[in-house]
């Protein structure tokens, strides 16, 4: 089993999971972050750190396309390995659904 970040991420980026993760396995995009799913050592310490629920254990439906979207970006996108500011309007999208289509594929900058 490994953990994904789903689209909740999107635009709230609150990094709360990256305090708490002992193996620095998450990775930053321009607006979300993503789980490098062959780093992950499946622990789970940042699933309940997340304020917007977005991190999830591959068992949830359509698993699959989030491990692979994790794992594509992790694989070009910076490690980080320390909380940044969420962005300003973080708490506005924070309860917003299905924002995948927002996502950027560039790297935090």
């Amino acid at each position: 089993m490994t953990y994904v970040v789903t689209d909740a991420c999107i635009n709230c980026k609150y990094q709360d999971c990256i305090e708490v993760c002992p193996v620095d396995c998450f990775y930053e995009g321009e607006n979300t972050i993503v789980i490098n799913t062959e780093e992950c050592i499946d622990c789970g310490v940042c699933e309940p750190e997340c304020p917007v629920d977005a991190i999830k254990p591959d068992t949830i439906p359509n698993s699959a396309f989030w491990v692979e979207l994790n794992q594509k970006h992790a694989e070009s996108w910076p490690n980080i390995s320390e909380k940044g500011t969420p962005p300003a309007d973080a708490d506005d999208w924070a309860n917003k659904p299905d924002k995948l289509s927002l996502m950027s594929e560039k790297p935090a900058a």
